[in-house]
């Protein structure tokens, strides 16, 4: 039996890839490679020995998802494909309801026309309300305020219902936090397209010297320094959290949030940059954007509980990693 991962060639899913391949699972890739690169499954058959089946398709292609659904065993589902950054889709609010919820109706088509039920969905920490307390627990107010937070909370809810009327699926539905970090061996890693929306890989693009200085926005939050506070991941923590909520799937539809349950500054995270890379990372500080929140970190003993993960890698861990993936690969994967 296969494993599919929808958007497998993107940061977290070829993290998820060496996880599920280590693990012995037979995967199969689908991926637009509408931000992500074919060299990153190449890579993921360099760490692992195995190779892959990949299709370079669309997830709102009915047909073609129909054919790979017909040429392979499928048994369970890893979600990622989607448009995620959060500026972005203020601007461009249709791409992100195409891309993200009717392209996931088309997948839960297909799967149940295929008698596949397990589904492991990729949602994020977004979906909460900016008003709730941290940490932030599966049971905090739910209130995205913008799109692409919009998109996670109306399919929670459409996976919410699906489950509700056939007791046959089996989803997660699983929050992230600040996924940052890459593989050990440097070989895979964030390779977003132009100038990143996160603050890692802008940070490390100014530490290897292709952006002049890091813009900060905002020091005059109450937080340790000023600057905002978020719960930040190492993505090889996150992607076990997939491999472990494949393996022990709820009933219906349950939630589960993965991060480490402490926060760290911009400037504090900063600093650790400094630390590990020896570069000066020039800071500009702007003004607040709206709807950045002082502070937002995970209660993740749900996930200890209920998949039996927890998060392992340090602060300095995830920096260290960071850094070898931008040192080995400065032109990300289009230099290779």
């Amino acid at each position: 039996m296969s494993v599919l991962v929808t958007g497998g060639a993107g940061f977290i899913g070829s993290h998820t890839l060496v996880e599920l391949l280590q693990a012995k699972h037979d995967v199969v890739v689908v991926d637009n490679l509408c931000n992500s690169q074919p060299e990153a499954v190449a890579r993921v058959e360099r760490i692992t020995g195995k190779k892959v089946a990949f299709y370079q398709a669309d997830i709102r292609d009915r047909a073609q998802l129909e054919r790979i659904f017909s040429d392979h065993p499928v048994k369970q589902v890893i979600h990622f494909a989607g448009l995620k950054a959060v500026g972005e889709s203020s601007q461009i609010p249709l791409s992100y309801y195409q891309n993200n919820v009717a392209a996931t109706l088309t997948l839960l088509e297909v799967m149940a026309q295929h008698q596949v039920f397990d589904l492991v969905f990729s949602s994020s920490a977004t979906v909460y309300s900016p008003n709730a307390e941290v940490p932030l627990t599966e049971a905090s107010p739910l209130a995205a305020i913008n799109p692409y937070g919009r998109t996670k909370l109306m399919l929670e809810q459409v996976l919410t219902d699906l489950a509700a009327s056939d007791d046959r699926w089996r989803i997660w539905l699983l929050r992230y936090f600040n996924p940052i970090g890459a593989h050990a061996s440097g070989l895979i890693g964030e390779d977003p397209n132009g100038i990143p929306n996160n603050l890692l890989p802008y940070v490390a693009k100014v530490a290897i010297g292709q952006l002049p200085e890091l813009p900060v926005f905002g020091d005059d939050y109450p937080t340790v320094d000023g600057t905002g506070v978020r719960d930040y991941i190492h993505v090889v923590d996150l992607a076990r959290g997939h491999l472990k909520a494949m393996e022990n799937m709820p009933q219906g539809c349950q939630a589960v949030n993965l991060g480490t349950g402490r926060g760290y500054s911009v400037l504090e995270v900063v600093e650790a940059y400094r630390n590990v890379s020896g570069a000066p990372i020039p800071v500009v500080i702007k003004p607040r954007r709206a709807g950045d929140l002082a502070i937002c970190y995970a209660n993740p003993s749900r996930a200890a509980e209920c998949i039996h993960w927890r998060a392992e890698y340090d602060l300095a861990t995830m920096i260290a990693d960071s850094w070898r993936w931008t040192q080995q690969n400065p032109e990300g994967y289009g230099g290779s």
